[in-house]
């Protein structure tokens, strides 16, 4: 019992980064009907986005510090952060270590406008384009951007560390009076984040007069425009509000996963599984799959069950995948007719 829910908890981990990208794809194809193999590219900018800021809160100078001195007896010359000019040493620490968390606020106004660059600059001109011109054109945008990371930071993984006090492990088996299920905090943090940006969006297009005008839009596009709304200029928020959210998982993912500039292909690949699975424009639908194939990964990744079955943990989301399509080829949770011509 004490394996089964470890198993669990690992898929829910796993689960909540595929489902935060795929809702962020799923967002983007029912409100444009692209299909954005760019998407994981947005993801592996979110995760750089926290490089970034902690490279910046550790620039430094030199100074001439004369409580410290080389064999000579010569005062030494040591770093110190520009922070702690402005802060004080033990707040500058403070603001370092957690600089995954002040990423989520850096990353915001980034994933933005790269969501709307994007958007505007290239994917506009491919809405009535087939979806494989669109396959085609956002992969290439991926390959682009995952080369120009790589440029800037080199191709080994950064390590990018969670904040002191998430470091450790959660005794869960005391919790519910069992044993040996010790679990990291931060892993535990990252599926809290993902509801609560998975409740928000949801929330978002529920409660708000902005996402009922969006839904309507996904529906039936055109009767929208003709009540003089510019579903566009909606439809491009949106597209930004993806990009921020696959940004987002990137962020709080780096201290799970060393940032690499291949990250973003990755995930893309499963995340779009993740969608069809789902169902292709259902958010529910990929919020449901990402979270049961992550578990079905995990289990699937159970030494006792390689031993029965060799490499089943890399190919088990794909059998799944193989065997919805054939028995319900619109997905879990998909609209009657999409996938189904």
């Amino acid at each position: 019992m004490e394996a089964i829910i470890l198993q669990i908890l690992n898929g829910l981990d796993k689960g909540s980064a595929y489902a935060l990208i795929a809702l962020g794809l799923t967002l983007i194809f029912g409100t444009l009907g692209v299909v954005n193999f760019a998407h994981g590219a947005l993801f592996m900018i979110g995760a750089f986005c926290a490089v970034t800021l902690q490279r910046l809160l550790n620039l430094s100078h030199e100074v001439i510090d004369d409580t410290k001195k080389d064999f000579l007896g010569n005062p030494l010359k040591v770093d110190v952060p520009y922070l702690a000019d402005w802060f004080g040493a033990d707040a500058a620490q403070t603001i370092i270590q957690w600089s995954v968390p002040l990423a989520i606020l850096f990353s915001i106004p980034i994933m933005i406008l790269v969501g709307i660059s994007m958007e505007r600059g290239l994917i506009k001109h491919f809405y009535k384009r087939p979806h494989a011109d669109q396959i085609l054109v956002t992969f290439g945008l991926a390959i682009v951007l995952q080369e120009i990371i790589k440029a800037f930071f080199g191709a080994n993984p950064i390590p990018t560390p969670a904040p002191p006090a998430f470091t450790g492990s959660f005794d869960f088996g005391a919790l519910i009076g069992m044993e040996n299920i010790i679990y990291p905090y931060w892993r535990m943090v990252y599926f809290a984040f993902a509801m609560v940006v998975i409740a928000g969006v949801f929330a978002f297009l529920q409660f708000t007069t902005f996402g009922m005008v969006v839904r309507a839009g996904m529906a039936d596009r055109e009767t929208v425009g003709m009540l003089g709304i510019n579903i566009d200029r909606r439809f491009t928020i949106m597209f930004a509000i993806a990009a921020c959210v696959a940004g987002l998982a990137g962020v709080m993912y780096t201290p799970i996963n060393s940032p690499n500039y291949h990250m973003g292909m990755d995930f893309l690949v499963i995340s779009f599984v993740v969608v069809v699975v789902g169902g292709m424009g259902s958010l529910p639908g990929a919020v449901l799959a990402g979270f049961v194939l992550g578990i079905l990964e995990a289990f699937a990744s159970m030494n006792e069950v390689i031993d029965i079955v060799p490499g089943i943990n890399q190919i088990i989301i794909y059998l799944v995948a193989i065997i919805v399509l054939l028995t319900r080829p619109r997905g879990l949770m998909g609209r009657k007719g999409v996938m189904e011509e």
